[in-house]
């Protein structure tokens, strides 16, 4: 069995402000404040003789790499996006951007913000805009009756509220 994997499809190319700054940050903390503690480290490593059996010079260069590939992915995705700083000009339906109140069958609300493929969380009930859920509330109203097919069957959802605010 080969390693060979399929490239990804690409997700979706926009991000909210708040985003964007994540993955700014992101790229800050680990090129400015992880990397020169790795290399630092790794240089300490690299005195203490042979380092094919040094398990901190091993490590160390492997983070190393990791950061690397973590920094140089961001940066190209960064370069492709599209921050969306403002609302869309029709508000009555569910954009991107948006935050959505549910209600399911059994009468219990959820609030779920439509977010970029990069920001996606579902802790914070981000949804990520190329999800199912997210495309069965794209274009939708309030009052609109919105099914989404999963594995435990169709789940319906009432659009009970939209929000552009952050």
């Amino acid at each position: 069995m080969g390693r060979y994997r399929p490239p990804r499809k690409r997700g979706s190319k926009y991000i909210t402000p708040e985003g964007e700054a994540a993955l700014r940050e992101e790229v800050h903390q680990l090129w400015k404040v992880e990397r020169p503690q790795v290399t630092s480290a790794v240089h300490e490593a690299a005195k203490n003789g042979d380092r094919s059996e040094n398990g901190d010079y091993i490590y160390g260069k492997r983070r190393l790499r990791e950061i690397d590939s973590r920094v140089r992915f961001l940066n190209k995705r960064l370069d492709e996006l599209e921050v969306v700083d403002r609302p869309p000009t029709d508000t009555s339906k569910v954009r991107f951007g948006a935050w959505v109140t549910l209600e399911d069958e059994q009468g219990e609300e959820k609030r779920w913000r439509i977010v970029g493929p990069d920001e996606f969380n579902l802790r914070e009930y981000k949804l990520s805009m190329d999800s199912p859920m997210a495309r069965a509330l794209l274009g939708k109203a309030i009052d609109d009756e919105v099914v989404v097919a999963s594995p435990s069957g169709e789940q319906v959802y009432y659009v009970t509220g939209i929000d552009y605010s952050t």
